[in-house]
């Protein structure tokens, strides 16, 4: 009896020993693991920042367009309303010089003097004033229809400028959520790796403790058979008993190590759109043609393209807007970029023409040139 209170003891102390090394294991798993959330909301709490960010670029995009259209309109109407103006001078310089004939001033008293009766005279000299009033007004008129063109003109282009100030704040706090959120990626691909490190080395130790478990409960059992069977044997007439077995039950835990999983970055295993060598190229070869054109925000017209009034044009071959860099993005794209297909990233798009190069409206005072396609682009296909 004795005996096997010592064995208890013995194995206590064994098990006790080894639940007190493999949940250190399990605790640095389950750290990891709230690591791993914590980061994996703040990068989540960073793309939704950033998707909001773009949905206002795009929102900005659209507005640099129709701001940059009216300016083109509003410059119509200026040079309109000075050309009228300039027609008003010219004919009150005509009414001027028919009235006062070489300059003397005497032709319009001497036809005021020999309209004959006194109602004949006052008729001609209310006549006279009211051609000068009129040419006056008409000039003055014409003057402030001008000036208030200008003034138009020069509130859409402060508006321009503005917007395009605010474009480039976009612009940098897109690269600085962008930088952020690799960042993060990478802290939880870090984690990752040591979740599993972790978990390897716990099922490691587990299945260690276990062998070693079992080879101490294998020798324990061996001692007390071989103590009970000297026993029996120096015990002459006693009986022998029935041998009652001892059975002490491990619940083992079960670790499952976390998979790794595939990220499959969201791609679609359907085929990519068909490609077509001649429309390929008759793209590319508009692209070409409009080299050297200006940058004009809002503008889709011979000589003059902002980014995706140039893609739009290259598309079709009309001068019409199809979309804006929103609208490419969100056609399908392609991992076998071809010439002739959209380059396309928030707020900027241009003609793919091979070689990593593209054909885009840069931006103003560079017009359309040939640069490599900017990081962040995606390859799309209408």
């Amino acid at each position: 009896m004795k005996l096997k209170k010592v064995g208890s003891a013995v194995l206590a102390t064994m098990l006790t020993c080894s639940l007190s090394v493999t949940p250190v294991f399990a605790d640095e798993v389950s750290d990891l693991k709230d690591q791993k959330a914590q980061a994996q909301s703040e990068m989540n709490n960073l793309q939704s920042q950033l998707n909001t960010l773009m949905n206002k670029m795009s929102d900005l995009e659209n507005e640099l367009i129709e701001t940059g259209e009216e300016i083109s309109k509003t410059e119509e109407d200026l040079k309109a309303a000075e050309e009228d103006q300039e027609k008003q001078y010219d004919a009150m310089k005509l009414r001027i010089k028919y009235m006062y004939e070489e300059g003397t001033g005497t032709a319009t008293m001497e036809k005021v003097l020999t309209s004959g009766d006194m109602s004949s005279i006052l008729s001609q000299a209310e006549y006279s004033q009211q051609v000068h009033e009129y040419d006056r007004e008409k000039l003055d008129e014409y003057i402030a229809t001008t000036e208030k063109v200008k003034e138009l003109k020069n509130s859409l282009e402060e508006k321009q400028d503005n917007l395009e100030a605010t474009q480039v704040e976009f612009e940098a706090q897109q690269s600085e959520l962008n930088t952020t959120i690799s960042e993060k990626s990478e802290e939880i691909s870090s984690l990752d790796g040591m979740i599993q490190e972790a978990a390897r080395k716990a099922a490691e130790e587990a299945a260690r403790k276990k062998a070693e478990e079992e080879a101490k409960k294998k020798a324990a059992a061996e001692k007390a058979a071989k103590e009970k069977a000297s026993a029996e044997s120096s015990n002459s007439g006693g009986s022998s008993s029935g041998s009652s077995t001892t059975a002490v039950e491990e619940e083992e835990d079960t670790y499952t190590e976390p998979s790794g999983g595939s990220d499959n970055g969201g791609g679609s295993s359907s085929s990519e759109p068909s490609y077509s060598a001649s429309t390929g190229n008759a793209i590319v070869d508009r692209a070409y043609s409009c080299l050297g054109a200006d940058y004009v925000w809002g503008a889709c017209s011979p000589g003059a393209f902002d980014c995706s009034g140039l893609v739009s044009y290259c598309l079709t071959g009309s001068y019409s807007r199809i979309g804006t860099s929103s609208t490419f993005l969100g056609w399908s794209r392609v991992s076998n970029p071809q010439p002739g297909d959209v380059c396309a990233g928030v707020g900027h798009c241009g003609i793919y023409i091979g070689n990593g190069q593209m054909i885009h409206a840069a931006t103003e005072g560079v017009g359309v040139i040939i640069g490599p396609v900017q990081s962040g682009m995606v390859y799309v296909r209408g």
